[in-house]
């Protein structure tokens, strides 16, 4: 009964949660240990644009494998990198407005898509665009851990199916 309680909690405390709201708390964020649900990855992926947005290095760091790879514009590299970046403040995630979602997941891999309007700033110049996000997850050990994201520049029309 205290699990399903909790549950129960979590899920509306994060279905109130969007890429603009607060982060959810480190004690809700460990409700969604072991769960592999669509929903519970999605929440999860939510809560990354506001940790990127909030520069929360601490949460990204967690949540971003040691092999991670991230694909931008301008280049791919990994973990380190991508955590510096946003560290340093050189891309600020500023705003990720979602606009579509699709997620499956097959075994022990999650794939996010998310079809957003990205406010950054990138090295000190604001910019605003559309993308196409593939995220890659691999739920090891009680928890989800992204292996990739990548973004792809589309026109606002662009529809995932």
């Amino acid at each position: 009964m205290r699990k399903i309680l909790i549950y129960c909690l979590a899920m509306m405390v994060c279905s109130a949660c969007s890429p603009a709201s607060e982060p959810i708390s480190t004690k809700v964020a460990q409700t969604f240990e072991g769960q592999k649900s669509p929903d519970h990855l999605k929440t999860l992926s939510l809560n990354k644009w506001t940790w990127m947005s909030d520069k929360n290095t601490d949460a990204l760091s967690r949540l971003f494998d040691e092999n991670s790879k991230f694909v931008h514009m301008s280049g791919t590299w990994g973990k380190a990198k991508e955590i510096d970046i946003i560290d340093g403040g050189s891309i600020w995630y500023k705003n990720a407005e979602v606009h579509d979602t699709l997620i499956e997941i097959t075994d022990n891999t999650g794939i996010v898509w998310h079809r957003l309007t990205l406010d950054a700033v990138v090295r000190d110049i604001e910019v605003s665009n559309e993308f196409a996000v593939t995220e890659v997850y691999v739920f090891q050990k009680g928890a989800w851990n992204l292996l990739a994201l990548t973004f792809s520049n589309v026109r606002d029309e662009h529809q995932i199916e």
